[in-house]
C-alpha cells in the first residue's frame, strides 16, 4: 500500500510515524501551502511533498490517504478522496455536520473501499481486554459507565489554538475533540448506544489571547497578541442514558491543571466492575464483591485472544499513545488487505464517526435548550 497524509500539524506528524512502523510505504504529505508540504516532507523523511490536495488525490500511486486537517476539511477531502478510488483513514470528527457525515457515511457504503475514523483508543490493550470480558457476558449486565476525558492545554487565557475556534473546528470543542473519544470508546466497550444526553457545558475563557502566527497544538508560544472572542467550551458535563437502561456520565476538560492526557472509565455490571486510567494504560482493575479485587497488568499471555492480538510485546514491557494509532492502522490495512469489503469492520467506521456527530448536535442541544434530549 502506498499513502499520503493530508495535514502538517501535531497529527500528521504521529500517523507518519504509526504508519512507518507498520512497514507501509508512506509516499507524500501535503499541507496548507507548498512550503509547508516541503517542509514536512524534509522533516518526516517523506519523497514526495503535494502543492495541494487536487495534487495529492491526482498521483495514480497513492492508494489511500490520511486526513489530519483541521476539521472543516475533512468533509471535502473525504468525498474527492473516496470519488478519486483512494481508501480513507480521517480525524475525528468526520465532519463538521451530521448532514455532512450522514452523506459520507452513505458513499462510503456503495464504494468498494475501506473508510475509517481515528478513534484510536479504542486499541490499547486493556480496553481491548475490558471489551472482551464485557461483550462475553462474563461481568454480566452493565448498570452504569462514569468517566473523564481531562486536559491542561488550554488552561490559561493565552493558551491558542486552532481549535478554539467554532470556524474550524466546530461550535462544540472540548466534547467533540475530546469527549468524543470517550463516547466512542464506552460504547464500543460495551456494545450499548447513548439513546439520552443531558449536558451543561462552560467556557473558561470567552476571550483568549491569539498569537500571530500558527499555533501547533500542545505548544506555548510567546509574543504579540489578539484579543479573540470564543464561543466554545472549555469543559462541560454529559448525563447520559444508554440503550439497556444503564446511566452514566461523563466529564470533559481542555483546562485542568495537572492532567495532561487523562482518559478514565468505570464500568460497574451485576457481577464486577472494571476501571482504567491512560495515564497508567498498561493496568486494569477489576472490582469483585466476594472476592479480593484484582489488578490485571498488561501480558497477553493472561489475556482474551482478541486483547493478545493487538499487543505488540509481551509482559512488562509498557504500550501506550503512540501503539494506539500503529494497531487503529494495523486493523484498517489489515481490512483493506483481505480484499472483501462486505466483511465486518474491525476499525472505526464512518458510520460509528457519522454517529458521534449525532450524539455532538444532541449535546449541543441539550445544552442551549437546558433539558434532556433524545440521540
Amino acid at each position: 500500500m502506498n499513502v499520503a497524509i493530508t495535514g502538517t500539524g501535531f497529527m500528521g506528524a504521529v500517523h507518519a510515524e504509526a504508519l512507518k512502523r507498520l512497514h507501509l510505504n508512506v509516499i507524500g504529505i501535503q499541507g496548507s501551502s507548498p512550503e509547508k508540504s516541503r517542509a514536512a516532507a524534509a522533516e518526516l523523511q517523506i519523497p514526495r511533498s503535494y502543492n495541494d490536495y487536487q495534487d495529492l488525490i491526482s498521483d495514480p500511486d497513492v492508494d489511500a490517504i490520511h486526513i489530519t486537517t483541521p476539521n472543516r476539511h475533512h468533509f471535502p477531502m473525504a468525498i474527492a478522496g473516496l470519488e478519486a478510488g483512494k481508501h480513507i483513514l480521517c480525524e475525528k470528527p468526520l465532519a463538521m455536520t451530521s448532514k455532512e457525515s450522514a452523506r459520507l457515511s452513505e458513499l462510503a457504503s456503495n464504494k468498494e473501499l475501506a473508510a475509517g475514523v481515528n478513534y484510536n483508543i479504542r486499541f490499547y490493550p486493556l480496553c481491548l481486554e475490558t471489551r472482551s470480558r464485557l461483550q462475553s457476558g462474563d461481568l454480566g449486565e452493565v448498570h452504569s459507565i462514569m468517566g473523564s476525558y481531562v486536559q491542561d492545554w488550554l488552561l490559561h487565557e493565552t493558551d491558542y489554538n486552532w481549535r478554539v475556534l467554532a470556524k474550524e473546528g466546530g461550535k462544540l470543542r472540548a466534547i467533540a475533540d475530546i469527549g468524543t473519544h470517550w463516547l466512542d470508546l464506552v460504547q464500543s466497550l460495551t456494545g450499548l448506544k447513548v439513546t439520552e444526553v443531558f449536558a451543561d457545558l462552560k467556557t473558561v475563557h470567552p476571550i483568549r489571547q491569539r498569537p500571530q502566527g500558527e499555533v501547533q497544538t500542545f505548544t506555548n508560544t510567546k509574543g504579540k497578541r489578539q484579543a479573540i472572542p470564543i464561543e466554545t467550551e472549555d469543559l462541560g458535563t454529559l448525563v447520559l442514558r444508554f440503550e439497556n437502561g444503564a446511566k452514566g456520565s461523563l466529564f470533559v476538560s481542555q483546562a485542568t491543571a495537572g492532567r495532561k492526557n487523562c482518559v478514565r472509565y468505570e464500568i460497574a455490571a451485576s457481577n464486577g466492575s472494571v476501571a482504567w486510567n491512560s495515564e497508567e494504560p498498561n493496568t486494569l482493575w477489576l472490582g469483585h464483591r466476594n472476592q479480593p479485587n484484582e489488578t490485571l497488568v498488561k501480558d497477553p499471555a493472561n489475556m482474551s485472544t482478541q486483547a493478545a492480538s493487538f499487543t505488540a510485546y509481551p509482559g512488562g514491557h509498557a504500550e501506550g499513545f503512540s501503539d494506539t494509532f500503529k494497531m487503529c492502522f494495523r486493523a484498517f490495512y489489515d481490512y483493506i488487505a483481505t480484499g472483501d469489503f462486505t466483511a465486518p469492520c474491525t476499525f472505526p467506521t464512518f458510520e460509528e464517526g457519522h454517529q458521534e456527530i449525532v450524539l455532538c448536535e444532541a449535546v449541543l442541544k441539550s445544552h442551549k435548550e437546558e433539558c434532556w434530549v433524545q440521540v
